[in-house]
């Protein structure tokens, strides 16, 4: 069977575990759903779903189908923006991949002047930290703090990004600043709680980052950002956003900072692309300003 329309309802219905969950995410009816399921399970041979008191419980054969069901998925999704307008065409649709802090807090407010520029754009943001695949077209674009390897892809570093330790007025007024490296066992810090990705490996003057340190947890950058606006504790913070907060106070500037190269990303097949091409050059000045 390859049918995409019914695998996207068999995965629609994996995700959400019900068909009624999983008609209303699709703008479907129940029936029509069922049906999609029993099409595919004909077509498979063999049943995808086993009904318990909690919902669909998905069989062998459906889990193994799921990450095949996502690549044709992600393979539809880029299809529908490169179709969405014509290659040489002012509209369509971008898909922007950038960390939770830079697609949450800094790109806003450049995506609102591209979109005043060119209003038939459509864009989509997809915010993680982890990294989209340019190569399987996960994304049209990526904000990326790690370099690209791959010879696929065109890089481009706008830059670098700073980040140091601050406190809002409010815990400074309740508990101090520490005086040293030393001293911050004894502060609330704010940081990760599984997610160990950005600070694998990074000491500050023999201090190494684990988990352990913190005592405010969340693997959020924007959650742990307004702990830090709500006077929670000390934490990490990109020294430019905490410039436009005067309530934000930094905390040993002079010992906690760290510094990441930024790139701007996209499919060396897309450059010719002049939606794409646009937003690329566009984000890159926007952000080289950003930056610097």
């Amino acid at each position: 069977m390859n049918d995409w329309t019914l695998y996207r309802s068999f995965l629609t219905v994996l995700r959400r575990g019900s068909l009624s969950g999983a008609a209303r995410a699709l703008g479907l009816t129940q029936p029509t759903l069922g049906r999609h399921v029993e099409m595919l399970e004909a077509g498979l041979g063999a049943p995808l779903f086993t009904r318990s008191q909690s919902g669909l419980t998905p069989t062998p054969l459906a889990l193994s189908l799921k990450p095949h069901a996502e690549a044709m998925e992600t393979a539809a999704e880029a299809l529908l923006r490169q179709a969405s307008g014509e290659a040489g065409a002012v509209r369509g649709t971008v898909r922007i991949s950038a960390s939770e802090m830079i697609g949450g807090a800094v790109l806003p407010s450049m995506l609102a002047r591209f979109q005043a520029a060119y209003p038939e754009i459509a864009l989509e943001l997809s915010l993680s930290n982890s990294q989209d695949d340019l190569l399987r077209r996960e994304s049209d674009l990526a904000i990326r703090m790690v370099r690209p390897t791959q010879d696929a892809l065109l890089a481009r570093q706008i830059g670098e990004l700073a980040i140091g330790f601050y406190a809002h007025r409010s815990y400074v007024e309740r508990h101090g600043l520490p005086a040293g490296l030393q001293e911050l066992g004894g502060h609330i810090l704010i940081g990760y709680d599984k997610d160990e990705t950005v600070t694998r490996g990074v000491t500050l003057d023999g201090l190494r980052i684990t988990r352990d340190l913190f005592r405010y947890r969340v693997d959020n950058d924007l959650a742990q950002w307004q702990a830090l606006l709500a006077g929670v504790g000390i934490g990490g913070c990109q020294e430019k956003l905490a410039a436009r907060n005067p309530d934000l106070v930094a905390v040993l500037p002079g010992k906690i900072r760290l510094r990441y190269g930024v790139w701007l990303v996209m499919h060396e097949d897309q450059r010719d692309n002049r939606r794409i091409k646009l937003l690329f050059d566009f984000l890159g000045e926007e952000m080289r300003r950003y930056l610097t």
